[in-house]
């Protein structure tokens, strides 16, 4: 970080346009504009996919809370996650609804990859949700089609697998039920 320039402060995130997400990221403000469909298509059908079974426990182990998009206050960092799971073991009861943001880091965190938020997601996101000690982190790329599992170790995270296009995977943590991947991803033109 420069000399003399200030830490990013929430009054920071306030001041962005309507539609853009903002997390302080090592003292530093990173703002992302509302991103494009296959992105939004694969935050809508993965938590549709992982709510019933792991939050719900509709045809799943159920204990789980899931949320989508929740502001995390990390230490001094303000993530953003696209979908983010607790283990009721951890948090028994959920957040009361007015609660502007989590302060206990989640169990698995879902980053869903954009071209203008990947190098954002994998360099500095990754290592605070480490820091952390969040267990699980999925990184879903809608026009690779691909679905990176990691696991976190305790010298880094540990990619246990790579999934692509159409598979039907088991995917720790929400490996007790299978996720077929081909409903992630919106058919691009000329595929």
């Amino acid at each position: 970080m420069g000399h003399g320039k200030k830490p990013a402060s929430y009054e920071d995130i306030e001041a962005l346009p309507v539609g853009w997400v903002g997390e302080i990221l090592e003292d530093e403000l990173v703002a992302s504009p509302r991103p494009a469909m296959g992105h939004s298509h694969v935050c809508s059908v993965l938590g549709a996919r992982l709510l019933n079974p792991f939050s719900l426990g509709d045809g799943g182990p159920g204990g789980w809370w899931i949320f989508y998009a929740p502001e995390l206050h990390l230490g001094r960092d303000i993530l953003v996650p696209d979908l983010a799971g607790w283990r009721r073991e951890r948090m028994p009861k959920p957040p009361s609804p007015e609660e502007p943001f989590m302060t206990l880091a989640p169990d698995w965190v879902c980053e869903v990859l954009s071209p203008s938020t990947v190098a954002v997601d994998r360099t500095r996101k990754l290592p605070i949700y480490h820091r952390e000690g969040v267990a699980h982190a999925w990184l879903i790329d809608p026009l690779a089609c691909t679905l990176e599992v990691f696991r976190r170790e305790p010298s880094g995270w540990l990619l246990t697998a790579t999934h692509v296009g159409e598979e039907l995977v088991r995917a720790e943590p929400f490996d007790a039920v299978p996720l077929g991947l081909g409903a992630l991803w919106l058919a691009r033109a000329g595929r």
